[in-house]
């Protein structure tokens, strides 16, 4: 393997998290908490590179322990195989963070004063690869390119918004980004690939705009090497705390009707010629527009779940199948609650209804709205505490408030507006289950433990 050329004084040891029951580092006698300082001699940027230098049949490893003793180890193993560690973060040397000014970007219509992690403008093509989120690739310097060409960094997942070149600089507010479409024949020439976003500002990219742009990245999805294997379309989310006069505007049933329209035509025509759809819509357009969501197989292998796209269906799929043999009745009275983001309550009333056919037991759907963003319609993920505090004061709660676990920072009991789960709970004087699938919200629902 050829040496990574870093720069070490930028980069920190990896901190060991985790440690599988008879892997090799069990057996080496890890720790959680020892530092991992180098794999044969170099020192890894992040999980990435870790992955790539362990890869090794042969290898050595620069181990500092709690007690901040230096240890040097020699491993023989099969290749491939792993040393079941895992680490505190994905990334040693720290994150690279955005150089655009988007006026929509919702970070920046957060209110001040909250946990620094909230304000992080991620834009780190290794998080992309890792976990799926969007970059805008204005950043990267010829190195970063480099590092994505040799080890195969792909697919990306990439924030078009807009393949005009002077549109997409004006979007970002970035100069760098007029430079999408020489980016795109990177990627093609170097047969690596990407999905691709565009958030929808009406008057801004939509329209005609919108239009040019799913088709210029469709051009990049066709032949034997599709450089751009999807597109999602979504639409711009605005809070009570974005900048004033940044000449946004919010999406309304018009636009969502017009926006419809215009992608389920060309998907109508992308289809035609690769026989994939290509372009899908997130699911607020159609609950936004009132409109029924279109059928699961419409979403073919779901590319762009993890952004909102057939995410909805999906779920809905998933709560029809697990409501389908329920108990005709439980053994003593028991009464629930359920809280949704307002956007999608009515598409689960049909489950809430199902579920209270059910002999002594009741169940309350509750879909709140959020004064905490300023937004009547809003996603169940985007509730904050205060929304639930507010939404649900004068509510029937029950005996237990089956939560959605998306509304809480993962690993983490707290909401987007710092309130922890426990001082809702008090606040509500009510039991509060977390609830993750179709599956647990059902087994929630009839007391299962």
């Amino acid at each position: 393997m050829s040496r990574i050329n870093i720069n070490k004084n930028k980069i920190k040891p990896a901190v060991i998290e985790s440690i599988e029951p008879g892997s090799i580092g069990e057996e080496i006698g890890f720790e959680i908490g020892d530092q991992l300082i180098s794999i044969n001699g170099i020192q890894p940027r992040d999980i990435i590179d870790y992955r790539f230098l362990i890869a090794e049949e042969e290898i050595n490893l620069e181990i500092v322990d709690q007690r901040d003793n230096h240890h040097q180890i020699s491993i023989e193993k099969d290749h491939d195989d792993g040393l079941g560690i895992s680490f505190t973060e994905a990334l040693f040397d720290g994150l690279m963070q955005c150089n655009n000014q988007c006026p929509f970007c919702f970070i920046d219509q957060q209110p001040l004063g909250k946990r620094r992690s909230l304000y992080l403008k991620d834009d780190d093509f290794r998080l992309s690869f890792l976990y799926g989120s969007y970059l805008t690739l204005t950043n990267l310097s010829e190195n970063d390119w480099l590092r994505i060409e040799k080890q195969r960094l792909t697919p990306l997942f990439v924030s078009v918004h807009a393949t005009e070149p002077s549109l997409r600089a004006k979007l970002l507010r970035n100069p760098n980004a007029i430079n999408l479409l020489s980016q795109l024949h990177w990627f093609s020439e170097k047969k690596l690939q990407i999905h691709a976003q565009i958030v929808v500002c009406p008057t801004k990219n939509d329209g005609k705009a919108l239009e040019r742009t799913l088709k210029d990245l469709f051009s990049f999805a066709e032949g034997d090497s599709p450089a751009v294997l999807s597109a999602a379309v979504v639409p711009v989310g605005l809070t009570k705390f974005r900048p004033p006069n940044d000449g946004l505007v919010p999406v309304d049933s018009n636009c969502a009707e017009r926006v419809i329209d215009l992608v389920e035509k060309l998907q109508r025509i992308f289809q035609k010629s690769i026989g994939s759809r290509f372009a899908w819509l997130s699911d607020e357009w159609y609950l936004i527009a009132k409109r029924s969501l279109p059928i699961l197989s419409s979403y073919e292998d779901f590319p762009q779940k993890e952004n909102g796209v057939g995410s909805i269906r999906s779920f809905l799929k998933a709560m029809d199948l697990v409501t389908r043999n329920l108990p005709k009745r439980l053994n003593k009275k028991r009464t629930c609650s359920w809280v949704v983001g307002k956007l999608v309550e009515n598409e689960l009333m049909t489950t809430s209804n199902r579920l209270n056919q059910i002999k002594n037991l009741t169940i309350y759907l509750h879909g709140l709205s959020s004064p905490y963003w300023g937004q009547e319609q809003i996603v169940t993920g985007l509730l904050t505490g205060k929304d639930l505090l507010e939404g649900l004061q004068d509510k029937e709660l029950g005996e237990e408030l089956l939560l959605p676990s998306v509304m809480l920072r993962q690993g983490e009991k707290i909401f987007l507006d710092d309130m922890t789960l426990q001082e809702l709970c008090s606040s509500l004087n009510v039991s509060i289950r977390i609830v993750h699938d179709a599956e647990d919200i059902v087994n929630g629902a009839l007391g299962i433990a």
